[in-house]
């Protein structure tokens, strides 16, 4: 499943990170690559614990956990604190999968990555090139949201970021350990919760939400790990 979430930070919001993102100090992005992703990997990153990136991190996650559509398709457990790349002229990350288990600096907790999230935080027309390209089991899709727009996708995804050929990618990413470890089954709670929520807005009184809202938590009891 690839869920687009619009507008998690409002074009102010945007703005005012853009602008603290391009006076910050990079560096090479291959610091949290694994071996073989390092070699694919041309970008450059905030370090991890920056304050920049630990005060971006913060707000969103706060957001995330009062989204309906990330709480409803991710059903998250863990969050792997949010990274912050950017990309520019000649810039890119060529064909990989990111490593199954995620560990923060200075944390002994893990993270097992089900999902994958990038936010984008320039708009596509201030680059050339960049797109994030994502497959899957639905096929193959290129990305390249409004800035302030998140997307959400399986951590098992093969995936890429095209090369920049003009101006700045400026994004965050992270990974989420899920509730329910496939995707499959996500994907089936997700699409039964929405089914839920329109029939509670039209046919409020309708006798078989509680069977069907009972079948959901059944199902999420059978495949949540906690």
């Amino acid at each position: 499943m690839l869920l687009h979430i619009p507008a998690l930070f409002s074009r102010d919001e945007v703005l005012r990170i853009r602008e603290a993102l391009e006076q910050a100090d990079w560096a090479d992005g291959k610091i949290t690559a694994g071996y073989q992703s390092a070699k694919a990997k041309h970008n450059l990153q905030l370090p991890e614990g920056h304050p920049l990136a630990k005060e971006i991190g913060v707000a969103m996650v706060e957001r995330l956990w009062a989204n309906p559509p990330f709480m409803s398709a991710a059903l998250p457990h863990k969050v792997f604190p949010p990274l912050i790349n950017c990309y520019r002229e000649g810039g890119s990350f060529d064909f990989h999968i990111d490593n199954a288990i995620r560990q923060p600096r200075g944390s002994q907790e893990r993270v097992r990555t089900d999902l994958s999230s990038t936010l984008f935080f320039s708009d596509p027309e201030d680059y050339d090139g960049g797109e994030l390209v994502i497959q899957d089991t639905f096929g193959t899709r290129q990305v390249k949201f409004a800035a302030g727009d998140m997307v959400l996708y399986p951590g098992t995804s093969l995936h890429k970021v095209n090369p920049v050929t003009r101006g700045a990618r400026y994004a965050a990413f992270f990974w989420t350990q899920s509730l329910v470890r496939e995707d499959s089954q996500r994907t089936l709670l997700f699409e039964m919760d929405g089914a839920i929520q329109q029939l509670t807005a039209e046919v409020p009184e309708h006798p078989a939400l509680i069977q069907l809202t009972g079948t959901y938590h059944n199902l999420l009891r059978r495949w949540a790990e906690v």
